[in-house]
């Protein structure tokens, strides 16, 4: 027989870096998860993800307190922002957009670069075609004040 799903949570986490500290503690230990199993099943799942960059992830959990992990790709103003070689800035070291997106540009990709991440984006975006794919983030570019020079 199946197991029985109880539900589902959504977690972003620096690959390689979860902890059991907030916010992965209490989330899943107000679902009477196993915290260190998740720790250590999500570290060793993201070993071979750039340290640091922020995974989501959804955490399916069962009736018999178990779970499973379905891993996305990084968000794509991560990868923009990456692209772009903006520096990382204040407490938590993100890079930071522009503070007027449209009026200031802070930094610059390529059409190439944006084919790049449409394609490694590709499977968690809802489009049909890699241009699409592309309209897609060329909005995200433009929201985080990243000019796509030709």
């Amino acid at each position: 027989m199946a197991k029985k799903i109880i539900g589902s949570l959504k977690l972003q986490v620096k690959a390689g870096q979860a902890n059991p500290s907030p916010p992965v503690g209490p989330a899943l230990g107000q679902r009477g998860l196993n915290i260190m199993a998740f720790v250590k099943e999500f570290n060793a799942k993201t070993a071979d993800i750039a340290p640091g960059t922020p995974t989501p992830v959804i955490i399916t959990y069962y009736q018999d307190k178990s779970f499973s992990l379905e891993f996305k790709t990084a968000p794509a103003s991560f990868l923009l922002k990456a692209a772009a070689g903006l520096p990382p800035v204040g407490k938590r070291n993100r890079a930071k957009g522009s503070s007027k997106p449209g009026r200031e540009v802070a930094g610059s990709v390529t059409v190439a670069q944006v084919r790049k991440i449409a394609e490694t984006k590709m499977k968690d975006l809802n489009a049909n075609s890699i241009e699409a794919a592309m309209q897609i983030i060329l909005g995200s570019a433009k929201s985080c004040g990243i000019e796509v020079k030709g």
